[in-house]
């Protein structure tokens, strides 16, 4: 799916989620006003992750008159399955839910904040804190990665090392020239002599 850009565009997919009738008009015309035409508004909750999935939102609006706690974990699970810029509108809160809003992913929370003439705002800090996020996010998985590589292929240079006797210059010189010869990656190579190692054992 393609990501949410930062830029008021007739194209830009947004999904409004609100029960509420009026609430939810007030938020369209905001919208609209702001320059975003591709507005769909959904206002029945029952299976509410599936539909928001077959919508497929560039990005998403939800406004909560009074949420309970398993309506707002219900919005934070969306959160943190549908991984889409969103805001979230409530008639109150308090520390404990701006905290599981936040850590959920949401990107603008507004507490008793609803006027039409700063959805455009809070709609643009969502999907500017969203891509903060993502970033951040993709930066430490790639070092989790980059730290679990490291470990596999110390893993099967001690292995090498113990069997053939080598050193351990000569046990990564070896792991890098089957990289090359097979088109692989290091670690791949590395993987493959520790589960050969684990099976003979």
């Amino acid at each position: 799916m393609p990501e949410a850009r930062p830029k008021t565009e007739p194209s830009l997919r947004v999904l409004i989620v609100d029960q509420n009738v009026m609430r939810a008009s007030i938020l369209e015309e905001g919208l609209r006003e702001a320059g975003y035409l591709n507005v769909t508004v959904l206002r029945e909750m029952h299976n509410l992750l599936r539909r928001i999935v077959d919508i497929d939102p560039e990005v998403i609006v939800i406004d909560l008159e009074n949420p309970n706690r398993d309506v707002l974990e219900q919005m934070f699970q969306v959160s943190r399955v549908v991984r889409r810029p969103i805001a979230m509108f409530v008639d109150r809160s308090d520390t404990d839910m701006i905290e599981a809003a936040v850590d959920a992913g949401v990107g603008s929370y507004v507490v008793d904040g609803l006027k039409k003439e700063r959805v455009k705002a809070v709609l643009d800090m969502a999907i500017s804190r969203f891509h903060a996020f993502n970033k951040l996010r993709e930066e430490l998985d790639s070092a989790r990665q980059a730290l679990d590589e490291r470990k596999i292929v110390d893993r099967a240079k001690g292995i090498l090392m113990k069997q053939r006797g080598m050193s351990e210059e000569a046990a990564y010189a070896l792991l890098r020239k089957a990289a090359m010869n097979e088109n692989r990656r290091i670690s791949e190579v590395a993987q493959s002599v520790v589960t050969a190692s684990s099976l003979l054992k």
